[in-house]
């Protein structure tokens, strides 16, 4: 597997994310809609993958956003600043006070326990990066003049918008020119894309991002959704992974875009909010691997696993050049992930390599 990464000597960034950062409000053990007091975390799926490269795994990275130049908009850059992410290519919009011309997402989750699920409720509809554009960015500037290694977006952040998906489709154009390896989580949600066209236009603007992506990342659901292929004879709730079937349609996915190196997917059965059984699998070079399974995996907040397993993953892909090992890497540190309150991870590298090498849970003194 040959990902030809550019040069480090040759970038400003290891690798840098493309999306939306929304505010996370966390009634804690207790329900959105009794909540009397919330606790403040930032969090988004592009995001979430850039943090935790650099704050588990020591990479420079930086995040490509925009906020509503206001005080909510101040916090965001302070959280993100906290964890050592730059944020030097943020685009700060201009705002009324009130929202009207652009504001910023906000995302209520709740993380459940036992038989109740994990709730989300997200309020980020007109925000200042569903309406970015790629001249607000710059992306010769970011890719050429400054150089990054990686890319790193996402299906949550095209479907925001109409112009969230053109953005997304110029950025991914001008880093592949440049030589910037791009992963893409697929993250198909239906509720989002249902305002700018629904299925058809998933799978138009996904179908286009598809064609610069090195590393495709997504489960069952989001390559039948996005792209269109289905795995055959697998079960329905996605308990049990058809490997054989898997690789079929990795193959023609592979042989509709040859660009593909690498394509990886979780895999979780939910026993209740609490205990889940978790691992991965990953397709290089016409192979397939599979991570340690986790099972019996027990959950403190499940937001932002995938996202955890995403940034091992390409921390492996970027230092190991080893699918095996990347897989691993990814499944260990997004099972961490879930052990800890908030979307990012708290995990770090020792951690995550200890739990690869099948460390337990026992005190450390």
């Amino acid at each position: 597997m040959e990902l030809n990464l550019r040069p480090r000597e040759e970038c400003r960034f290891d690798a840098v994310s493309l999306g939306e950062i929304m505010l996370r409000l966390d009634p804690g053990e207790g329900r959105i809609r009794t909540a009397r007091s919330f606790r403040a975390w930032e969090g988004g799926g592009e995001y979430n993958v850039i943090r935790g490269l650099h704050k588990c795994f020591g990479m420079d990275t930086a995040v490509i956003t925009a906020f509503a130049d206001n005080e909510v908009g101040r916090l965001m850059k302070d959280f993100i600043e906290q964890g050592g992410v730059s944020t030097d290519l943020i685009y700060w919009k201009k705002t009324d006070g009130i929202g009207r011309i652009c504001r910023n997402g906000i995302n209520f989750t709740e993380r459940g326990f036992g038989i109740r699920g994990a709730v989300g409720c997200s309020d980020r509809a007109n925000t200042a990066i569903s309406q970015a554009t790629p001249e607000d960015f710059d992306f010769e500037y970011i890719f050429g003049k400054l150089g990054v290694r990686w890319l790193h977006t996402g299906g949550i952040y095209a479907a925001l918008s109409e112009q969230s998906c053109e953005t997304v489709i110029e950025a991914c154009k001008i880093a592949k020119k440049y030589g910037t390896v791009i992963s893409y989580d697929l993250n198909y949600r239906p509720s989002m894309w249902s305002a700018i066209g629904g299925l058809e236009k998933a799978r138009e603007v996904n179908r286009e991002v598809a064609k610069y992506v090195d590393v495709m990342i997504g489960n069952e659901e989001d390559f039948t959704a996005c792209l269109g292929f289905e795995i055959e004879g697998n079960d329905e709730n996605l308990k049990e992974l058809n490997l054989e079937g898997y690789k079929k349609m990795i193959g023609k996915a592979a042989e509709t875009y040859p660009n593909f190196k690498v394509v990886a997917t979780t895999l979780r059965t939910v026993k209740t909010a609490t205990v889940n059984d978790w691992k991965a699998i990953c397709w290089a070079d016409g192979e397939i691997y599979q991570s340690k399974e986790f099972n019996g995996l027990e959950i403190m907040d499940r937001v932002g696993g995938g996202d955890s397993f995403a940034s091992g993953l390409v921390y492996g892909l970027m230092t190991t050049g080893d699918a095996e090992k990347a897989v691993n890497y990814g499944a260990a540190h997004g099972a961490l992930a879930m052990t800890t309150p908030g979307d990012t991870s708290m995990a770090s590298l020792n951690e995550v390599e200890a739990i690869m090498g099948g460390a337990g849970a026992r005190v450390k003194r």
